[in-house]
């Protein structure tokens, strides 16, 4: 027995100190988006299982207008610090990596673009595109470009012509950047890339080099979690703008009709993601409050029947609010005009319909119960003397007068008393409708 225990404890520990055999898998991820947040946490997710499963290289398939440059920081620095070698491939045709792109792109241990692709136009733009001061242009140039040339030396790339994308916002095609050295390889598809890169010698970021092994390596493909999609989803801001405004709506409807629950609940998730999504994006939290103001002038159009001034007035002020809602660098990243649109004119309309309605339904006589006779005119069956009886709304009841009336006069009625009328004698005028019909078919 102790023989036995001693051949099955070095059995395991031959078995702990044996090399574990890698997969060396190509991990592959898709950004067809702009860089944001999630970008950032999806790149690190891929770099993360890459490094955890010893793969050969992660391949990031990337088309992009740019987006913002706490992401792209944040991208790039998990890119230089990756056990992994990491492919950047433009793609497919057509596609770009344009401002925070352009600086990913040049991050990568190997940069790849697809024909018919393009780079470029990395200049910093400052939020909402306001025009800045000679002093402030400067300082933010030269940190892009003391950035850009941080780590394009030392993956081998022109680093001039690189700094001239930031400074002079030059653009290049991927012929122009593969003949300029920023670039290190042109490729129509994945297969062609891997092929061509396969047995090439690359030198990483910390100084050391690798051969990537490619052929023949199985492509993985990482997509993104259900809570990556959702939030990239909701991080669009023409999505988080609607998700406010319907959520505003719904909160209205159930303020007006309380009980009804479901718009209740509708509003406060959809406010609560739009909120949430904002908390991320570069906001304005003023133009948050013109939107709020134009639900309110919706309301008071309604309510003091301004002939839709306040109407016309709060649709201008949600559209304004919603153009200035995201302070973003490049167009792709605020809301739209015709989403604004879209929007704002319906849900005005719709607002004012509604508060008109209940409006118009407070100030409409009661009709029913005991209430609703006040104000009615009937027909006296029996002299009031000063009691008696009077025929009202289909029925017949138990009257009292202040004066004599004569039977088969028109009364009004003043007041109800439990299960008797206080009526008057109507003097001029015509009995409603209803009353008339009454009158009509009275026995």
């Amino acid at each position: 027995m102790k023989a036995l225990f001693k051949a099955v404890v070095l059995l395991l520990a031959a078995l702990l100190l044996c090399p574990v055999r890698s997969r060396a898998d190509v991990l592959k991820i898709v950004i067809d988006d702009t860089i944001q947040p999630i970008s950032d946490e999806f790149i690190g997710r891929a770099l993360d299982q890459a490094g955890r499963e010893h793969d050969e290289a992660v391949l990031i398939e990337l088309s992009t207008p740019g987006g913002m440059l706490d992401s792209t920081r944040s991208i790039i620095a998990k890119i230089l610090a990756s056990p992994v070698p990491v492919i950047i491939y433009v793609a497919p045709s057509g596609a770009r990596a344009a401002s925070a792109g352009f600086f990913i792109l040049e991050s990568a241990d190997v940069a790849a673009m697809a024909p018919g692709t393009n780079t470029g136009a990395a200049h910093p733009v400052i939020f909402g595109g306001e025009k800045m001061d000679d002093v402030m242009k400067a300082k933010m140039e030269n940190d892009a470009a003391a950035f850009m040339r941080s780590f394009v030396s030392k993956r081998g790339r022109n680093v001039d012509l690189a700094e001239s994308a930031v400074r002079q916002s030059k653009s290049f095609t991927d012929q122009e950047a593969l003949k300029e050295h920023l670039i290190d390889v042109v490729a129509p598809d994945v297969p062609d890339l891997l092929k061509q890169l396969d047995g090439r010698q690359i030198a990483r970021f910390n100084g050391s080099t690798t051969v990537l092994h490619l052929a023949n390596q199985r492509v993985q493909t990482l997509d993104m979690s259900l809570k990556q999609r959702i939030l990239d989803f909701i991080m669009d801001p023409n999505v988080a703008f609607i998700l406010f405004a319907i959520g505003m709506l719904a909160l209205y409807v159930e303020f007006n009709h309380p009980g009804a629950i479901v718009p209740g609940i509708v509003g406060f998730i959809f406010i609560l993601l739009a909120v949430f999504a904002f908390n991320i994006l570069p906001t304005r939290y003023a133009a948050l409050i013109l939107i709020v103001a134009a639900f309110v002038m919706f309301i008071l159009d309604a309510k003091f029947a301004t002939h839709g001034a306040l109407t016309v007035g709060g649709i201008g002020l949600m559209i304004l609010g919603a153009l200035l809602l995201i302070d973003a660098p490049i167009p792709e990243m605020r809301v739209h005009l015709t989403t604004a649109l879209a929007v704002s004119v319906p849900i005005g309309l719709i607002t004012v319909f509604l508060v008109g309605l209940v409006v118009k339904a407070r100030r409409s006589k009661v009709v029913t119960g005991s209430q609703g006779l006040v104000g009615e005119v009937g027909v006296a069956q029996s002299a009031l003397e000063p009691a008696g009886k009077v025929f009202v709304h289909g029925e017949l009841w138990d009257a009292v007068s202040s004066a004599n009336i004569a039977a088969g006069a028109r009364v009004l009625v003043k007041r109800v008393d439990g299960l008797r009328l206080e009526v008057e004698p109507l003097v001029g005028g015509a009995p409603s409708t209803s009353t008339s019909h009454q009158a009509a078919g009275r026995p």
